[in-house]
C-alpha cells in the first residue's frame, strides 16, 4: 500500500506500482469515441502513462497540457492520459484545449486499470479514483520509470519522465 496525501492528509492506494524493468500489466480502456484499446495496441511506441484523479481539476489538466507539449518533439512517443472520467468529459477538455499529442483513456466502468496497477485510492474523499502517477514504458511495454506523486495536489516530475524516454 502506497502512502500519499491529499492536502496534507494521509490516504492510501491499493499497493505498489509495477517495478522498473517489469512488463506492464495489460489493460483495456475506453477512448473518447467509446472504442476499447489495450496496451497491445500501443506496443512499438514509447509511452507516458499520465494517470490522475480527474481531468476537471487544475493539476490534472496542467499535466495533460504539459505532457502534450513536451512529447511534441519526441519521435515514436505517445502520452496516454488515464482517469476514471467519462470519455465525454475527456473529449470536451481535449477539444477545448487543442490537445493533439495525448490520447485520453477512461477507466470509468470498473476501475480495473487502477486495481491492476495498484494505484486506486482506497480511502478519503477520492476513494475509488486513481492517484497521480506517471509510468514510462519502452516500445515493448516494459517500465522504465515510475512516479507515485506523494501529494495529490502536486504536479509530477515532468523532466524525469521525459528523460526516461531518451
Amino acid at each position: 500500500m502506497a502512502n500519499i496525501t491529499l492536502k496534507g492528509n494521509p490516504i492510501h492506494t491499493l499497493g505498489e506500482l509495477p517495478a522498473v524493468g517489469q512488463k506492464a500489466p495489460d489493460f483495456v480502456l475506453v477512448k473518447t469515441d467509446l472504442s476499447r484499446v489495450s496496451l497491445k495496441d500501443f506496443l512499438g511506441s514509447k509511452l507516458v502513462l499520465n494517470i490522475f484523479p480527474s481531468i476537471d481539476t487544475s493539476v490534472c489538466a496542467t499535466s495533460v497540457r504539459e505532457f502534450n507539449q513536451r512529447v511534441d518533439a519526441l519521435e515514436n512517443t505517445k502520452v496516454l492520459c488515464i482517469s476514471r472520467d467519462l470519455p465525454f468529459a475527456q473529449a470536451r477538455f481535449c477539444g477545448a484545449e487543442g490537445i493533439k499529442n495525448a490520447v485520453t483513456l477512461s477507466d470509468y466502468a470498473r476501475g480495473e486499470f487502477g486495481k491492476n496497477y495498484h494505484l486506486e485510492i482506497t480511502d478519503g474523499p477520492f476513494a475509488g479514483l486513481h492517484s497521480r502517477v506517471v509510468i514510462v514504458l519502452d516500445e515493448e511495454g516494459r517500465v522504465t520509470y515510475k512516479e507515485q506523486v506523494g501529494e495529490i495536489g502536486d504536479e509530477p516530475d515532468y523532466d524525469a519522465a521525459i528523460n526516461a524516454l531518451k
